[in-house]
């Protein structure tokens, strides 16, 4: 999208104006997105990034703006960016032509520089004292400096257009904590070439500055390797982890008189999503969908510690489901991070009777969609409680509704609900409610897939930015089919 489509005076209040620390903020943030702080699909607003970064409008704008011609960013409607993966062979390949326009540049600025080099040596000075205090946004912007310095001494145009072409002070400012283990043999490789300039020694300057940036060259290849065999590894730690997750979730169970589908997909390899199957005493069975917060390893631990828990509360005999719920939160609350929670769903289903008690721990209400009459009527199984681990001693509330032949319990987490199309709007519940309507004559197992295709559909196929669970439930008449 054309970055005039954007509101300038749109500028989030509660961020920093530009101000003395402006330029190490805007820093962070391109070194930050150098170094995949933003996985690739991931759609942010523009205003989350003026707070994280304490920036305004115009300079995120100008940031993504340099980002978009590297192709690692596309602005779209409703003032959001969507991330794409970095390119490491096109930054080696820029270095390689940045080596070339340095020692052209270094011969040219020598008689310009010869004598005057104190600010040179300032920004040397000034690299030094950064790296002593590990400031590597200090120090990015020092370097940056001293390489322009030299460029522009040099007077030649040219130079300059290929230098802005190439985005190589975008690419110095994306390099630097790459190479942040070779930080002292960088920054003090910079001397002898303002010693050269100092002299007037333009071909021996040249040839420093070249060194410098080849030097930079196989730092960057080595860090490319390095990580590529770090990833390599934790790639292989990621699947063993989501073959141990994939065991904490039940085999598809025959519960009598409920015909039940699922589908999980984690938006990384593993998740924080949840589902479960109980076999309780007697005609009951429990079941249980539930959403930790965040994504990843750490949402992935508190699942299982919720499962855990839960599994261990409901096994043993109990009346009070809004009791039990409790229990299952002290638990959690006492063995998780402060900002880490979890939303839940876990009912209780009587075979016999076909009663379904629940409490919903602040999860997205789940829905059973009746056909009366030739009317569709929907019930919202509404929250009655907090998220669990959320709060110190919350109290919950049970609830139950009979339910009857033919009708289809759905529940599903935020993923379904919050998938977002190119335009940064949400599917929403009203769009879900109205496709439940439309699905009368469909089994769990088509229900699932015609949720999943509208999803699909309305995104463009899109990656999606959360885990997606879906639990469907159908009522059989005969309770013991």
């Amino acid at each position: 999208m054309d970055l005039a489509t954007y509101r300038r005076d749109e500028v989030n209040p509660a961020v920093f104006s530009k101000g003395p620390g402006h330029a190490l903020a805007r820093t962070r943030f391109i070194r930050e997105l150098f170094n995949g702080r933003y996985r690739p699909g991931q759609s942010v607003q523009l205003s989350e990034l003026e707070t994280t970064y304490k920036l305004d409008r115009d300079s995120v704008l100008n940031v993504l703006a340099d980002f978009e011609t590297l192709g690692m960013v596309t602005l779209t409607g409703r003032f959001r960016a969507v991330f794409h993966s970095p390119k490491p062979k096109e930054m080696l390949e820029a270095y390689e032509i940045r080596a070339a326009l340095e020692e052209v540049g270094g011969r040219a600025a020598a008689q310009a520089l010869k004598g005057n080099t104190v600010e040179l040596q300032r920004h040397v000075d000034a690299m030094r004292a950064a790296f002593r205090r590990r400031d590597l946004d200090s120090l990015v912007e020092h370097d940056v400096a001293f390489h322009r310095t030299i460029l522009l001494a040099s007077g030649n145009e040219v130079l300059q257009r290929v230098w802005r072409s190439l985005a190589v002070d975008l690419r110095i400012r994306g390099a630097i904590e790459k190479v942040a283990k070779e930080l002292h043999e960088v920054v003090e490789s910079h001397q002898p070439i303002v010693d050269a300039l100092h002299r007037g020694q333009g071909r021996e300057a040249g040839l420093l500055l070249r060194n410098h940036v080849e030097t930079m060259l196989e730092f960057l290849k080595k860090s490319d390797s390095d990580s590529t065999g770090m990833r390599s590894a934790m790639r292989l730690d990621l699947e063993n982890a989501k073959d141990v997750q994939k065991a904490f979730f039940p085999p598809t169970l025959a519960i009598p008189g409920l015909c039940c589908k699922t589908f999980y997909k984690p938006v990384q390899s593993i998740g924080g999503d949840y589902y479960d199957f109980l076999q309780l005493w007697g005609d009951r069975w429990g079941i249980a969908i539930g959403d930790v917060s965040g994504k990843g390893i750490g949402a992935a631990l508190l699942m299982a510690s919720l499962q855990a828990s839960l599994r261990s509360q409901a096994l043993h005999a109990h009346s009070d489901l809004a009791a039990l719920i409790g229990d299952v939160d002290r638990l959690v609350y006492a063995a998780s991070p402060d900002h880490l929670f979890a939303s839940l769903f876990y009912a209780e289903y009587d075979t016999v009777t076909r009663m379904l008690r629940y409490v919903n721990a602040g999860h997205n209400s789940p829905i059973v969609v009746r056909w009366q009459e030739g009317q569709c009527k929907l019930f919202r199984l509404k929250p009655g409680g907090n998220p669990i681990g959320m709060l110190k001693g919350s109290k919950f509330v049970a609830s139950a509704i009979q339910l009857e032949p033919g009708d289809m319990v759905v529940a599903y987490t935020d993923g379904i609900t919050e998938a977002e199309n190119a335009q940064g709007e949400l599917w929403g519940h009203r769009r879900l409610e109205n496709l439940l309507r439309t699905c009368r004559d469909s089994k769990p197992e088509g229900m699932i897939r015609c949720i999943l295709d509208e999803v699909q559909d309305f995104t463009n196929g899109g990656s999606p930015r959360d885990d997606v669970t879906l639990v469907v439930m159908g009522v059989r008449a005969e309770c013991n089919a």
